[in-house]
């Protein structure tokens, strides 16, 4: 059974990142490195994470 959250930590900078990266991981709801968010586990968050996937790390949340 799959978790229903996921919990994305950014990992890396956004220094010399493209608009479009930035933008992904301002949906996400971060805004420094380190900082973590708990988001669903649905296409459309799992589709935002797979773009920036170099910057996150991510893991399944236990909420």
């Amino acid at each position: 059974m799959a978790s229903s959250n996921l919990k994305v930590t950014q990992v890396r900078s956004l220094i010399g990142q493209c608009k479009r990266n930035r933008a992904v991981i301002a949906g996400l709801g971060l805004r420094r490195i380190g900082q973590q968010v708990v988001v669903g586990n649905t296409p459309a968050f799992r589709g935002m994470i797979k773009k920036v996937l170099h910057l996150v790390r991510v893991e399944e949340a236990n909420v």
